[in-house]
């Protein structure tokens, strides 16, 4: 498959044109950005590893008959996906409290909720990605009604399916954050990326982070995260 023209640029990824209309090439860059890209750095490897590890667990979601975008790995740092039209919204699924949940709410970390909570956020960067209701989408044009229910749906099947994955590796799947679009044909797609800079990870007997709030956080040894969550992935074999 041949890299044409260069689409776009976001913060962690870049998108290029291929000879099928109906595909494009992603390819994983080595930044690293939080807090809506106000605190960056670039760790070498990191694209690579984000690369892998959502190949990987893309395949996983498609082979339980989760709809997504990926295609194929084409090498360390591409990937062939279906081209999608992106909502513009942001699907958030916490299992336990942490983060934004936390600071906006009052509540102490590490509450184990009863029942998966799925939140939606403004995918807009100049307002910071705010969190919305589901009417805001739906009054807005967002997206409809059977596509949030179809979405949610998703999601929660996502959530069910990753924490399976993720509980067989002695990693808890703390919370995370999905994107969906449609194809050229109007297939509703999982999209985007599933990694440790989408998710939070806590390894289940240390409680060590393994994810993007190392870099968030200052805790140090960021790369070595990732490079532990593909080790566990792939079975200590890489690729």
């Amino acid at each position: 498959m041949e890299k044409r023209e260069f689409l776009y640029e976001g913060k962690a990824k870049k998108l290029y044109g291929t000879d099928d209309p109906t595909q494009v090439v992603v390819e994983y860059k080595d930044h690293l950005t939080a807090f809506n890209a106000q605190k960056k750095a670039t760790m070498g490897g990191k694209g690579r590893l984000n690369n892998l590890i959502s190949a990987h667990l893309f395949e996983k979601l498609r082979d339980r008959g989760i709809p997504v975008h990926f295609e194929r790995i084409l090498d360390d740092v591409h990937q062939l996906v279906k081209k999608v039209v992106i909502f513009p919204l942001e699907v958030v699924v916490r299992n336990i409290t942490t983060g934004s949940l936390c600071k906006r709410l009052g509540i102490r970390e590490g509450m184990e909720l009863p029942r998966p909570l799925v939140e939606f956020y403004y995918k807009e960067d100049a307002l910071d990605d705010p969190l919305i209701l589901e009417d805001h989408a739906l009054l807005f044009g967002w997206a409809t009604r059977e596509e949030l229910d179809t979405i949610k749906a998703l999601a929660l099947r996502v959530n069910d399916e990753l924490r399976e994955i993720f509980s067989g590796l002695g990693i808890i799947l703390v919370d995370f954050k999905l994107e969906f679009g449609r194809d050229m044909e109007g297939n509703l797609l999982l999209a985007d990326e599933i990694s440790p800079d989408t998710c939070r990870f806590w390894d289940r007997s240390t409680g060590d982070r393994l994810d993007k709030d190392r870099f968030r956080k200052d805790l140090g040894d960021v790369l070595g995260a990732y490079e532990e969550i593909w080790r566990r992935l792939s079975g200590g074999a890489g690729r």
